[in-house]
């Protein structure tokens, strides 16, 4: 597997990570994401015409969202990383997954801001990203409660793996 990858992106991150928790190799391809765009050229854009990264390849088979590429890894070499098979983890992991959107929205988008002075207003941008890390934090709490640890499971799953670089480097973003 073949994963375009850029060091400093946490979408890119969260994929990395994922492959080394579950022991599945990756062939790291650079991407010079930063100052060069190479994202928006054209070998990359015919890979993924969005224009973004994280894109993996494995043989035919090309995916170009995280979550997708976290649910691929979780499927082929940990299952035990997607739910416990019940209707309800699977919600609950599949909420998170959608949420781990907003942290890139938010937190991503700050952090890209202050980092690479990508055009953006800091201050609603940091509001939101302090509005999605405390609906993280409820939701933790929440689980907490019910004797969970992590935010779909008694376990870690691919819920947290979906949002946890945007927590981890949120101070990057203000």
């Amino acid at each position: 597997m073949k994963l375009y990858d850029y060091i400093l992106s946490p979408s890119c991150y969260k994929v990395r990570l994922m492959a080394a928790l579950t022991g599945v190799k990756l062939d790291l391809r650079p991407v010079d994401f930063h100052p060069g765009a190479e994202h928006r050229g054209a070998e990359l854009l015919a890979l993924n015409p969005a224009g973004s990264i994280p894109i993996l390849e494995d043989g035919d088979l090309i995916l170009t969202e995280s979550s997708a590429i976290l649910v691929y890894l979780a499927t082929k070499a940990g299952p035990e990383w997607l739910d416990n098979g019940t209707a309800e983890d699977a919600a609950r992991v599949q909420q998170w997954l959608s949420f781990s959107g907003r942290l890139t929205a938010s937190l991503g988008a700050a952090r890209l801001h202050e980092m690479l002075l990508r055009p953006g207003d800091i201050g609603a941008l940091q509001a939101q990203g302090t509005a999605a890390l405390r609906e993280l934090e409820a939701g933790l709490v929440e689980q907490g409660l019910r004797g969970m640890r992590f935010l779909a499971a008694d376990r870690p799953t691919i819920a947290d793996i979906a949002c946890f670089p945007y927590v981890a480097l949120a101070p990057d973003g203000g």
